[in-house]
């Protein structure tokens, strides 16, 4: 295989291309300590700050950060719940995938895993959950129709219809391999480490709210962290409870959740706004 060349190289590593992953600031754990402090405050439990604060953490491509919120998070706990949250952590990494793409998932899992204490990927599952076989693809895709409905209704099949205007195969890859691969939790999976249908909402909001332009998706997933707690999908056997999500799906609670977004693309954006797609910076 030839080489790059040294021009090539240096253009693709060129300063205005942004090549590289955001460091964290200085007070960017102050950020999700002040965060955490008013989700206590509100009544909202631990899994739903984390869920947004991970969810936007990973949009901005800020894996240094992804660490500082791991480190406070397990500040106080045990080798047992340090595990539990790296495992919530990169479940919710993976589920970022379906808003962010791969790039940015495969940048921030692998820096977090580089830096966890080995005790802890120690203690890591290598067990994949998700591989499909002639077996499970049947149950795969009716949980994706499911989680799909419980978001869009009443207007699944409309939406449906109109994606597969755009192109016949788009609604057929979102809703079998985002929805029922990645977004819908696998059986099985432990409760306390999955990112369940109230969570998955919750990381939608954050992702899209931190990436800009994307409104009508932001609206959507609003509307669908509302609906799980109407359909009674947000109680249904095998999920979790998340405390305080039936507040954060209320008016309020949108407007915390967004703002909460808002400031940890603020302080990992430095004023600049978010990473995920601003443009080349000079040209």
């Amino acid at each position: 295989m030839s080489k790059l060349s040294p021009a090539l190289k240096a253009l693709i590593a060129a300063p205005f291309a942004r090549p590289n992953t955001l460091p964290a600031p200085p007070h960017i754990r102050s950020v999700y300590e002040r965060l955490r402090t008013e989700a206590a405050a509100k009544k909202v439990g631990s899994a739903p700050w984390l869920a947004l604060s991970t969810a936007t953490t990973m949009t901005m491509n800020s894996p240094d950060a992804l660490t500082e919120l791991f480190s406070l998070a397990t500040s106080k706990a045990d080798k047992a719940q340090a595990v539990q949250t790296a495992e919530l952590m990169r479940e919710i990494g993976l589920k970022c995938i379906g808003f962010n793409g791969v790039p940015r998932t495969i940048n921030c899992l692998n820096a977090f895993r580089a830096a966890l204490p080995q005790d802890i990927v120690s203690a890591l599952s290598t067990t994949p959950t998700r591989t499909p076989t002639t077996e499970n693809i049947a149950s795969i895709i009716a949980r994706g129709q499911s989680l799909w409905t419980s978001i869009y209704r009443p207007f699944d099949t409309k939406l449906y219809d109109k994606l597969a205007a755009s192109h016949p195969d788009l609604p057929v890859h979102i809703l079998n391999h985002e929805y029922g691969a990645l977004f819908a939790d696998p059986p099985g999976r432990d409760p306390q480490i999955a990112v369940g249908r109230v969570l998955t909402s919750v990381v939608a909001v954050a992702c899209l709210r931190a990436q800009t332009g994307v409104a009508p998706q932001v609206i959507s997933h609003v509307f669908g962290l509302r609906k799980a707690f109407q359909d009674g999908s947000a109680e249904a056997e095998g999920e979790a409870a998340v405390e305080g999500g039936e507040w954060l799906a209320s008016d309020e609670g949108n407007v915390w959740l967004l703002q909460s977004v808002d400031s940890i693309v603020e302080a990992l954006g430095e004023g600049k706004g978010s990473s995920f797609a601003p443009g080349l910076a000079k040209l």
